[in-house]
């Protein structure tokens, strides 16, 4: 069935379909680097960017390559924009189409939407973006300047792109803000604004077998009653570490008045209802009124268990030889992320634990700013100009490396219209009424930060 797609709106849908096809996820390294250099050759054949970083110096085998391009304006002010270009595993079980070939289907109440695996999360803005920066510069703009970066482990951590950052000197130079466009009217609700992001320790727990009394080698499971398994050392490690009953919550802080006033007006507006109405069935450890819920939603620091498992795995006669768990330690602003690792560790470094190791990927802590700001008004003009409300919070209950870009910028603004959905899921989509209103965004939003365009209707 062929769907009809808005005439201006198809050259974003070419490109976005061009990048679909690219498998570009944690540990596939050549399609990382194809699509890395992919973007890095699009953007200086259309937009007349100039590497900064070429894709070909970057050597790293094991490494996804940063695209940084600059596109100079000789204007008064710089900004960067930030996007990502890896996306998560995808199998073709449960997708109308194969999630790295993409499709266009009708879905009843959502109406045409496109459906592949980064359709939301983020090669669908991706591709808007830059498409928005193609129509300002076929207009004779941007009349800013544009530093342009693009990673492959916004997924995994942002390791490569934080070191980059951390160069002395910088390899960016000072902006008013940072940009990171995205998909913001999440269900197809108010678009948000968040002034500020939560930060995240990734890695896992892991008990080896060996002196402690956990077996070398599996063993037959009739030897339970003489070998200690390192399932039951890792599961009593988890609850010390964070008792069941908190669902994972090790820490709290009071919100403060700055966010608790944002809060209180977010609460008229906001439908807890709505904002879990894909999740109705389940079971959520939340109580009080709106406000409550909300303060409970960013003050606490979370450690989400995604796996567990033993080697050798399925194995029902065996007890195993070592067993892990993936861990992800989610951090908001105000509270001391390397202080919960410290203290992890203490509990770990008791003799009941001995055998139990602490094995950290990455980590990065929250990071917040004024509402006042440089970027927020703009954003917020945005939304206003296709007549949508915004909802402002103070930071994010998810993780981005906004601290990362402090140094460059006094803001890190994640934003843009648009409705999409499925993100990490199957049948990931973006719609396409919702990509046009999302490039139309953007395309506002780097002239009305270029404008100083202002906007009041928001409290401070």
């Amino acid at each position: 069935m062929t769907h009809p797609v808005p005439p201006a709106l198809q050259p974003t849908l070419d490109l976005l379909k061009a990048m679909t096809p690219f498998a570009s996820v944690s540990g596939q390294i050549s399609q990382q680097r194809e699509l890395a250099q992919w973007l890095e050759d699009w953007i200086r054949q259309n937009l007349h960017g100039v590497p900064v970083l070429p894709v070909s110096q970057q050597n790293d085998d094991n490494t996804p390559p940063l695209v940084h391009m600059r596109i100079e304006r000789q204007a008064a002010k710089t900004l960067v924009l930030y996007n990502m270009y890896d996306v998560m595993p995808a199998t073709d079980e449960g997708w109308e189409f194969p999630p790295f070939t993409g499709g266009i289907a009708e879905w009843p109440g959502t109406g045409a939407v496109y459906i592949a695996r980064g359709a939301e999360n983020n090669k669908g803005p991706l591709a808007g973006m830059l498409m928005a920066i193609k129509s300002l510069c076929d207009a004779g703009g941007p009349d800013v300047n544009l530093e342009i970066i693009l990673e492959g482990e916004e997924e995994t951590g942002s390791g490569r792109l934080r070191r980059y950052l951390a160069q002395e000197p910088c390899p960016v130079p000072s902006a008013g803000a940072v940009f990171f466009p995205s998909l913001c009217e999440y269900g197809g609700g108010a678009p948000r604004v968040y002034l500020g992001f939560s930060g995240l320790s990734g890695g896992r727990l892991r008990v080896r077998g060996g002196a402690w009394g956990g077996p070398h080698a599996a063993i037959h499971a009739s030897n339970a009653n003489w070998i200690a398994n390192p399932v039951w050392r890792l599961v009593h490690a988890l609850h010390a570490i964070a008792p069941a009953e908190n669902s994972g919550v090790i820490a709290r802080q009071t919100v403060d008045e700055p966010a608790n006033r944002l809060l209180h007006t977010l609460a008229q507006q906001f439908s807890i209802s709505d904002e879990l109405h894909f999740r109705r069935s389940e079971k959520l450890s939340v109580s009080g009124d709106t406000l409550a819920c909300l303060q409970q939603l960013i003050n606490g620091a979370v450690l989400n268990i995604s796996e567990i498992c033993s080697v050798p795995q399925q194995a029902r006669g065996v007890i195993p030889h070592s067993a892990s768990a993936e861990l992800a330690l989610r951090v908001p602003p105000g509270i001391d992320g390397e202080n919960l690792l410290a203290a992890i560790r203490q509990t770990l470094s008791r003799a009941e634990f001995d055998g139990v190791e602490l094995e950290l990927d990455d980590s990065y802590p929250g990071h917040r700013f004024p509402r006042n700001s440089p970027g927020v008004d703009a954003l917020l003009a945005s939304y206003q100009a296709q007549g949508a409300q915004p909802q402002v919070w103070p930071w994010a209950p998810g993780c981005a490396p906004a601290y990362t870009f402090a140094r460059i910028a006094p803001a890190f603004l994640i934003g843009g219209l648009g409705h999409g959905g499925n993100a990490h899921g199957v049948n990931e989509f973006v719609t396409l009424r919702g990509l046009e209103r999302f490039q139309q965004s953007v395309t506002d939003w780097i002239r009305f930060y270029a404008r100083d365009t202002p906007f009041s209707a928001l409290p401070e």
